[in-house]
This record gives structure tokens, C-alpha cells and sequence, in this order.
């Protein structure tokens, strides 16, 4: 499972006219085991005017169920009161009747939560036009791919971006949205809020949620005095902004 928080730190970052902290402030919850990326499918004739490629989409109800019951709980558990489910199922009527089939018997369970369904076109343009009506979204994982590169704009680009893929009672891993960057590596010109706030999950999810918490505030402080990076208006390197995010947790 792979959890992406999206909030917004510095009502200056956000692109949407008129929009603040206050409007950006969600999380997506990701299924990133099945659908389109799971690798079934194949090339026919490859390099010919015949060339045919296809990939299958898979979707399991254990799969589904798992991230669904998660997003469940995730809500119910940190006091948050709305999730949408995103799909496509008005299109992909058989791949995504398990999705709708899953979220429709599991609402009974959590009636606690206020439990609404779009389809992820419309889902983007309410990221747009309204982010601040969704608490968590839950999606598969092309959809939830898609959604958190918006999702990393709405709160001031990739760089800020953090990232959860949680495996319960195994290992998990953490890493900024944006993963490795390669073009950028060694001119000291990255933006290290995303591998930091990355941590900050990582802190969470083993226990230490007030260490969580301070180095968020670490960074949002950080961030707010300008002590930032080129990309989100700051005129530091690499190795500065992380050093102004460490000062602020001694």
C-alpha cells in the first residue's frame, strides 16, 4: 500500500488563486501491488507497422479489499471524516466492478466515515477547483500515480513531495514522490523537503509520532522563513536547506 500526504505548508506555494493551508490538506491512499503496472501483457511484431502492445489491468479483491479497509481505518483512526473512492467504473465496467463492489459492502462497516465515489476525471478537476472537500482518497495505482504528481503541485511541487509504501507487520519503505532524480544528483540543487518529510512517515509509522511531528514542524518553519531551495522560492543548495530543517530540530 502506498500512502501519499499532500498539505500545504506555505499559503504562497499553492497555485490555485486564493487557495491556503487550510484548502490543501489531504492524503491519497494508493493499492501500488496490481492494476496496469503489474506487468501482464506483452509486444507483438515490436518494431514493425504491426506492432500491437498490451497491458492488462488486475485488479483482485484481496488487493482491493486491503487498501479500501485501509483507507477505512486510516480516516476513523486520525479523526478524519470524509473519503472518496476514485475509479473509472462507468468505462471499465469489469476491471472496476470489484473496486465498486468492495467500497459499496464496506461503507456499512464504517458509518462513522462519510464515504463518497467519483470518477477520477472528475475527481482531478475537484482537486482544482475544491481541494479542500477531501480529507482521503483512495484509488488504484495508475490513478493514484496520477492524482499525487497533481496533488504535489497543488503544495508547491515534486521536491515537497513524501511517499509510504506500507507493507503491515513487514518491512515498509519511505521515499520522497519523486524517487531517485538522477539528472539531478551531486549539483546540490534538489529539493530535500520531500526525502525529509519521507522520514517524518517513516518516524510514524514505527511508533514516534511526536518525533514525526517535530521535524514537520522543522521543515514548515524552515519553509516559511524562506530557507528553501530554488524550486519553492528559496536561493539555498541541497545541503544548506537540509541544514536549516537540522538547526531547527536541535
Amino acid at each position: 500500500m502506498n500512502g501519499r500526504p499532500v498539505k500545504l505548508l506555505d499559503d504562497r506555494l499553492c497555485p490555485l488563486k486564493g487557495r491556503t493551508c487550510a484548502d490543501v490538506n489531504f492524503v491519497v491512499l494508493r493499492e501500488n501491488t496490481e492494476g496496469l503496472y503489474a506487468g501482464v501483457g506483452g509486444r507483438f511484431r515490436a518494431g514493425t507497422t504491426d506492432e500491437v502492445g498490451i497491458q492488462a489491468e488486475i485488479n483482485t479483491y484481496r488487493g482491493v479489499e486491503r487498501i479500501v479497509r485501509h483507507a477505512f481505518m486510516f480516516a476513523r483512526e486520525r479523526g478524519l471524516r470524509r473519503l472518496c473512492m476514485a475509479d473509472k467504473s462507468n468505462a471499465m465496467t469489469d476491471g472496476h466492478a470489484v473496486w465498486q463492489r468492495v467500497f459499496h459492502s464496506m461503507k456499512g462497516e464504517f458509518s462513522d466515515i462519510e464515504a463518497t465515489h467519483l470518477y477520477i476525471d472528475a475527481l482531478a478537476m475537484w482537486l482544482v477547483q475544491d481541494p479542500g472537500r477531501f480529507d482521503v482518497i483512495v484509488t488504484n495505482n495508475l490513478f493514484g500515480d496520477i492524482i499525487t504528481d497533481l496533488g504535489a503541485a497543488l503544495q508547491g511541487g515534486l521536491g515537497m513531495a513524501a511517499s509510504a509504501n506500507l507493507h503491515p507487520g513487514r518491512t515498509s519503505m519511505f521515499e520522497p514522490v519523486h524517487g531517485s532524480a538522477p539528472p539531478l544528483a551531486g549539483k546540490d540543487v534538489a529539493n530535500p523537503i520531500g526525502a525529509v518529510l519521507s522520514a517524518a512517515l517513516l518516524l510514524e509509522s514505527a511508533g514516534r509520532v511526536e518525533d514525526a511531528r517535530r521535524v514537520e514542524r522543522a521543515v514548515q518553519e524552515a519553509v516559511r522563513a524562506g530557507e528553501t531551495t530554488r524550486d519553492v522560492g528559496g536561493t539555498l543548495g541541497t545541503r544548506e536547506a537540509g541544514a536549516a530543517i537540522l538547526r531547527r530540530l536541535r
